[in-house]
């Protein structure tokens, strides 16, 4: 090969991978379906708590438009967020910059609850918290209102499900070392990651144990007493969040490294808990993360769709009737005043779209890039794939015309 035709063939290469990868990008942008829809059935607001690792958390509240009425930061990250009678929103949440610290340096992070009240203009009018060593999976992911008035809080920095009464003292605390083997101090790893409690009974509240793929019923004075998924089988259950108790045979659950939605049925001959209707994808777009699945009193599920920057409620068939997209990392979305009832389970067995089959090495790397930046939600892991193809091939065309130019 000729200096010259090697110079030709580099910057040919160059070109091709330029304008492929270019193309590639355009055409999926072009192609991609939309991500919000709107009908006229939904007349009701949507709060939603937004996680963010990039900027500021947030309460977003959106209309049956799935426009922005209000929002609400002044945190690191909101997780659970349920709107209250008085239209006040009660959030679980994590911010920097406190002096009261206790072992731990000063400033440093709290976790812990607020009520939110909207009017005039939104602000903190209740807040209870407690220092944390670090901002990083050590939050207060969930609490709700008790119909004693007390708080029921699940707090994954000590690994623990407590009650709370008005005046902030601790009624109740179960301790997850109760159940599980612990190491020395919880509050320096991200041991079982407990991220949702929800009452289900007089006293019998459903924990979600996600490091574990397990979901716990735990009454009080007995402590565990029902472990859903008990092998840890991480095609029932893998890193779950925010399960829904639907009956004592049926849970909804956002199955999120399984990126779907899942209603499990216990099995009445064998006692297991199986399966039984479970969607995958929305509106075309295939779930990424989902983090949050509501059974709404019309039927319908409404689904938090993290990675996907979505709010997305589907019918019983699994079509998507109404969409929202809520940047950045929403982690999760509460539509009624109040904790819903229980809902029913799915009418009959079936799997609504198949997913995606996710690249090891692209579709992990794109996946934390999420929790940094802003991505467009149509790009998946074989776009870097064929990203890495055409960089190699520009650097190969690179080569070839630097050899030819010193060969001269």
């Amino acid at each position: 090969m000729t200096p010259r035709s090697g110079r030709r063939l580099g910057a040919g290469l160059m070109a091709v991978s330029l304008v492929s990868f270019a193309l590639v990008l355009v055409v999926s942008a072009a192609v991609a379906p939309p991500i919000s829809k709107t009908t006229t059935n939904n007349a009701e607001k949507t709060v939603v708590g937004v996680q963010s690792t990039a900027t500021e958390g947030r309460v977003v509240v959106l209309d049956a438009a799935g426009e922005q009425v209000w929002d609400f930061g002044h945190a690191a990250s909101y997780h659970d967020v349920s709107r209250l009678q008085n239209g006040s929103i009660l959030a679980s949440f994590m911010a920097r910059g406190y002096d009261d610290c206790g072992s731990y340096e000063s400033p440093c992070a709290h976790t812990g609850v607020r009520i939110i009240d909207p009017e005039p203009n939104p602000r903190i009018v209740y807040e209870w918290s407690f220092p944390v060593r670090t901002s990083g999976d050590s939050e207060v992911h969930d609490a709700e209102f008790l119909p004693t008035g007390e708080l029921l809080i699940a707090d994954m920095d000590r690994e623990r499900v407590f009650t709370l009464a008005p005046n902030g003292t601790k009624t109740w605390q179960w301790n997850a070392s109760e159940f599980y083997d612990s190491p020395p101090d919880p509050t320096r790893t991200d041991w079982l990651h407990i991220n949702d409690v929800d009452r289900i009974g007089e006293d019998r509240y459903l924990v979600s144990v996600r490091n574990a793929h397990q979901l716990l019923v735990v009454e009080r004075g007995e402590g565990v007493v029902e472990v859903v998924n008990e092998n840890r089988d991480t095609s029932v259950l893998n890193y779950q969040h925010n399960p829904q108790w639907l009956s004592e045979n049926a849970i909804l659950v956002a199955d999120s490294e399984n990126d779907r939605i899942v209603e499990l049925h216990r099995n009445e001959s064998t006692g297991q808990w199986e399966p039984a209707w479970q969607v995958h994808d929305a509106g075309g777009i295939n779930f990424d993360w989902p983090r949050d699945a509501d059974r709404l009193p019309n039927g319908n599920t409404l689904v938090t769709d993290s990675r996907n920057n979505r709010i997305v409620e589907l019918n019983e068939s699994g079509e998507m009737v109404w969409s929202a997209r809520v940047p950045t990392v929403p982690y999760e979305a509460d539509r009624d005043p109040g904790e819903y009832p229980a809902g029913e389970p799915a009418d009959s067995e079936g799997v609504v779209g198949s997913g995606t089959t996710k690249l090891p090495v692209f579709s992990y790397l794109l996946d934390s890039a999420r929790h940094v930046v802003a991505l467009p939600y149509w790009l998946a892991g074989w776009h870097l794939a064929v990203g890495f193809v055409a960089f190699v091939t520009f650097v190969v065309g690179f080569w070839l015309v630097v050899r030819g130019r010193k060969r001269q």
